[in-house]
């Protein structure tokens, strides 16, 4: 499903209230690492000038973190967020326009009758979010670039100001997320640059719906909803396996919701389909990382762990294509995925995005299935200690069948 973590939006609101906005109180001399765009700044950001001064002289600041983004990352980050934020437009002044494609009329009235959904069924944040639309012309508005070492499936992280420590760095630019990947790869990691649909600001912001959210399916269209207002309502800083698998788990049972309560049954068999090919596919995934896993600690030599690791994902791919022929009916739902070069990037973030979700299921059946009172569970589990939200989210699933046809 949809790996959607934020990434490049969530980094400014965190260390502005922690300075004054008087211009001459601060470092007026930085201002141009914020601001290096290769395009004019929208007009209404304008008023953000105050505040990109103070949070300039902050950047500056973590050049002496440890294990931290330096200042050419946050600003990317920071004039991609803002030039982002400068294109939306109010989704009913759009609705409202004469000559609006009747097409994406459509798609904005679903959108906010999906977005009045999460808040009302799901108990997701009730704010402007997904109220406002960006066309951004891409295919993906941000790219992720994930990286671990040549004998290890565990990511490399990196240290951001809100989100806390993360297994990626996030990128509004390809041709940049593509240049820090060869710089990783230079240095012996194994890499893979994964596409974003969309992202959250963890509720710093009023996240807008973007026309890259608009690419799937009316179905997928919630999930992405769903998903991230997920994140701006329950979000651990440094654990991404709690963020990830909570919001996951909200878009799988806030779908199934969706379709049942607005008379979409007849799409209702397909979606499942796609979770349990879904589910699958993540089983042959995990099941693939441990066998690495073991390999990078049974004290052999690099020699024999390079082969051994080509014959695992060779292997891995056979397998995905039995899979393809015997429970899914010769549909490749994940063609994709092996379209570039396996390797451990690729695995690194399955555990993070899969491994906890039958722990939230079983929160949901405790909860009575009553949405309100899983979400106070949920709160309670956030509030524990790293190593006890990581005991519990540890905890084994019931064993998928794998044996059943989809």
């Amino acid at each position: 499903m949809n790996f959607i973590l934020a990434t490049t939006g969530n980094l400014i609101q965190d260390i502005v209230p922690k300075f004054g906005t008087d211009p001459h109180k601060v470092c007026k001399s930085s201002v141009i690492l914020i601001l290096p765009v290769t395009r004019k700044l929208p007009e209404p950001l304008t008023r953000w000038f105050t505040w990109l001064l103070p949070l300039t002289c902050a950047i500056l600041a973590l050049q002496q973190l440890s294990g931290c983004a330096g200042p050419s990352y946050y600003t990317q980050a920071i004039s991609g967020h803002l030039a982002l934020m400068g294109e939306r437009e109010d989704i009913h002044d759009i609705l409202g326009r004469a000559g609006t494609d009747p097409d994406l009329q459509r798609e904005l009235k679903l959108a906010l009758e999906i977005r009045a959904f999460a808040t009302h069924q799901l108990g997701l944040p009730d704010n402007d979010s997904y109220t406002e639309f960006v066309r951004t012309g891409r295919q993906a508005v941000s790219w992720n670039v994930v990286a671990a070492p040549e004998f290890s499936i565990q990511a490399r992280r990196w240290c951001f100001l809100v989100s806390g420590c993360v297994p990626y760095r996030g990128y509004f630019d390809q041709q940049e997320a593509a240049e820090f990947a060869q710089k990783m790869r230079d240095k012996s990691y194994d890499v893979t640059i994964s596409p974003a649909i969309a992202y959250s600001t963890l509720g710093w912001f009023d996240d807008p719906l973007l026309d890259t959210m608009l690419q799937y399916s009316d179905e997928q269209l919630a999930a992405f909803i769903f998903h991230e207002l997920a994140h701006q309502q329950l979000y651990v800083k440094s654990d991404a396996m709690f963020n990830e698998t909570y919001a996951g788990f909200l878009e799988e049972e806030g779908v199934r919701q969706w379709l049942q309560e607005t008379d979409r049954h007849e799409l209702l068999p397909h979606w499942q389909t796609m979770e349990t090919a879904s589910a699958q596919f993540s089983e042959l995934l995990m099941k693939s990382r441990k066998r690495l896993a073991d390999e990078y600690d049974s004290g052999r030599s690099e020699a024999s762990m390079r082969l051994n690791k080509m014959k695992i994902f060779s292997e891995m791919k056979s397998d995905y294509l039995v899979l393809v022929s015997e429970q899914w009916n010769g549909e490749n739902y994940f063609k994709s995925w092996f379209s570039n070069e396996l390797n451990n990037a690729n695995l690194a973030l399955i555990n993070s995005y899969q491994g906890g979700l039958c722990a939230f299921r079983e929160l949901y059946e405790s909860a009575g299935r009553n949405i309100p009172q899983f979400q106070q569970l949920a709160a309670e589990k956030a509030a524990l200690d790293r190593a006890q939200r990581a005991a519990w989210l540890s905890q084994p699933c019931t064993a998928i069948d794998s044996g059943r046809k989809l």
